[in-house]
């Protein structure tokens, strides 16, 4: 079965190539490496031992992709391609609109003109907004978003039920929690391009002493330590829930939602904490004001993605923060 991964070289994307390639699958990737490293797919054929077929493509280009799907024919696609930095997306909304939305549009008819109706979609929580009610259940109404890139995994979301109820493709859409971690490899992880914009990026660089120190935005929560509490999913485990999604979806018709995540949170300090334990350094950091629109506490109800999909997460907050480190040292070559 030949599977479409757009973004496919990204941090989440490397990793779902890695596990739908160990699980049989052929894959093709669709990347323009905005916000990755074209060197990424040898790292991902040195851990499977298989070769992705590759393609360096914007996926908001229609003429490029539809040439892709005349010569690869792939019978489902998974995707990951958009940007994703929140606080870019305040500062530039029509650059996240118009790609975030673009891409998917330019996807959907590529797919609608091929005759290729599976449809799994890397969604967030965000799209749940500033929701007091834990944990976050597939069920609840998708709250008002407190970003455009928010906004925009609403706004695709509505365009793949409608295509759906159109009986135009059947989806899995999968809100992530909080990706955090790397391959056991060391090869592929959390690298991003400029400054880091997510927490676990961030004290990784300050653990090598690429960045001096570390900001917590905030520390007067009410929570046990006063600091925001998120559900962190080990990288791995996130893999392995699209290749089950995928399997769901083949199966089923309609549009069905899972939460990825452990079911649980952790606080900004509990990971700082792990993260200086398990690797033996230190992680200096300075506490500043909170940032606007963040909420004291987010985890995931999981239930339904073990029920249905038969998949739940098993990588604990140590195994994040290890291979994560190892990941760190190996790509900026510290001892």
């Amino acid at each position: 079965m030949k599977v479409l991964l757009t973004g496919g070289t990204g941090y989440i994307g490397a990793h779902v190539a890695v596990e739908l390639l160990e699980s049989g699958y052929h894959v093709v990737i669709a990347d323009d490496y905005s916000n990755s490293h074209p060197e990424v797919a040898g790292d991902i054929e040195k851990i499977t031992g298989k070769t992705p077929t590759v393609y360096n493509l914007d996926v908001c280009d229609r003429q490029g992709l539809g040439r892709l799907f005349d010569t690869e024919r792939p019978d489902a696609v998974i995707h990951l391609a958009g940007f994703k930095a929140v606080g870019e997306s305040v500062r530039e909304p029509l650059k996240y609109y118009m790609n975030n939305l673009g891409s998917t549009l330019s996807l959907l008819d590529s797919m609608q003109k091929h005759s290729c109706g599976k449809l799994v979609f890397s969604s967030s929580a965000t799209v749940y907004g500033a929701s007091d009610s834990l944990p976050y259940t597939e069920s609840m109404e998708p709250g008002a978003s407190s970003s455009p890139y928010g906004s925009t995994k609403q706004m695709i979301e509505k365009i793949i039920v409608d295509m759906a109820e159109s009986g135009l493709i059947s989806s899995v859409i999968l809100r992530y929690f909080n990706p955090v971690g790397a391959h056991e490899s060391g090869l592929i992880g959390e690298l991003p391009q400029g400054a880091p914009n997510n927490l676990m990026p961030y004290i990784m660089q300050v653990a090598v002493r690429k960045l001096p120190e570390l900001s917590i935005f905030g520390n007067d929560y009410p929570t046990k330590d006063g600091t925001g509490i998120r559900d962190y999913i080990h990288i791995v485990d996130l893999a392995r829930g699209h290749v089950s999604a995928l399997i769901h979806c083949m199966k089923n018709d309609g549009v069905n939602v899972f939460n990825l995540g452990t079911g649980r949170g952790h606080s900004v300090l509990e990971l700082i904490e792990m993260y200086q334990r398990v690797n033996e350094v230190n992680i200096p950091y300075n506490i500043v004001p909170r940032r606007a629109g963040d909420l004291p506490v987010t985890y995931a109800d999981v239930s339904k993605s073990k029920r249905l999909m038969g998949w739940s997460a098993k990588l604990t907050l140590e195994d994040m923060c290890r291979t994560a480190h190892q990941f760190m040292l190996r790509n900026l070559g510290q001892k």
